[in-house]
């Protein structure tokens, strides 16, 4: 872990941090100076020169790095990084409940979890963190970007391990609702299990032969043309579930770009929400046993008749 940051938060992000390699005794760093390592390992997306030029890096003191010292192993560099302007998510963020642990919000389709990429202040941790006066919010769990609903934080993070660990240890009941294609050919309701694996690089997760990792309850709740209302509820919280098994199905959820094939869809096109929601969290509560649940009130709205069942 590196030492603590001597640059203050920005839109409630902390400063990003590179180390130097350690030396090796008896050999030769292929870096001469801190401003040729600095460019060989943030060139290709920083200006470097403009940065050190402008006292943009500095050192675990506070000191702006020149670029011209003697390279030196085992070296901290913090730096923040200029970010793109973001669209903002034209849907509310509503704060469910808030107490001294947690803070349970109703996450809308299309806002980031965490800051990630290219959505950094557009996340529920930025845009809680200066909200809420929160500096040390952090998600207990995580919905995709598509997915709206219900999404646990907690204030502290020496509390995230307690709340983290329900969901790891498997004892929260997470509930969604989806609307999906529909095939009277499928027997509802189902449990699918399965093997997931999704590779780095990769945009899509896949099923792959191997003991199950993933199982989800389907139910159908109603139907309405080729589609049907379908109450989904996972086990198991591997990467995209939910939309790869009703994919696998043949029955994809609306509105994903992912499943079955990936789609070009512009990151600020907010017309066509995946239609999943996170719609129910339950759990007993970790520290002081009490039972928690939390409903969310994100509309799962049927697509006009008009349009495919995906993108």
């Amino acid at each position: 872990m590196p030492p603590r940051s001597p640059l203050p938060r920005r839109n409630a992000l902390d400063a990003s941090w590179v180390r130097t390699p350690d030396n090796v005794p008896g050999s030769v760093p292929p870096w001469g100076t801190m401003g040729e390592f600095l460019d060989h390992r943030l060139g290709a997306h920083l200006d470097v020169a403009g940065m050190l030029t402008g006292g943009c890096f500095v050192d675990a003191a506070g000191r702006p790095w020149l670029g011209t010292e003697h390279y030196r192993g085992n070296a901290f560099v913090w730096f923040h990084r200029e970010r793109a302007p973001e669209r903002e998510v034209p849907f509310p963020l509503t704060v469910l409940h808030a107490d001294g642990r947690i803070v349970v919000v109703d996450k809308p389709h299309f806002l980031a979890t965490t800051p990630r990429g290219t959505h950094v202040t557009q996340s529920v941790v930025s845009i809680l963190r200066q909200r809420l006066g929160l500096p040390d919010l952090v998600p207990a769990h995580r919905l995709d970007r598509l997915t709206a609903g219900v999404l646990l934080l907690t204030v502290d993070r020496s509390d995230r391990g307690a709340y983290a660990g329900v969901f790891a240890k498997r004892t929260a009941e997470k509930t969604y609702e989806a609307i999906a294609g529909h095939d009277d050919a499928l027997s509802f309701p189902r449990t699918e299990s399965g093997r997931i694996v999704k590779e780095r690089g990769s945009l899509q997760a896949a099923l792959v032969a191997g003991p199950p990792n993933a199982e989800t309850h389907i139910e159908l709740l109603e139907t309405q043309g080729g589609l049907g209302r379908y109450r989904l509820r996972p086990t198991t919280g591997k990467t995209h579930q939910l939309r790869l098994q009703l994919s696998a199905l043949g029955i994809p959820i609306v509105g994903d770009p992912l499943y079955p094939q990936v789609l070009d869809v512009d990151p600020d096109d907010f017309t066509t929400p995946l239609r999943l929601v996170a719609r129910r969290l339950a759990f007993v509560d970790p520290v002081d046993g009490r039972p928690r649940e939390f409903i969310s009130g994100v509309p799962l709205e049927w697509p006009d008749a008009d349009a495919p069942v995906a993108r």
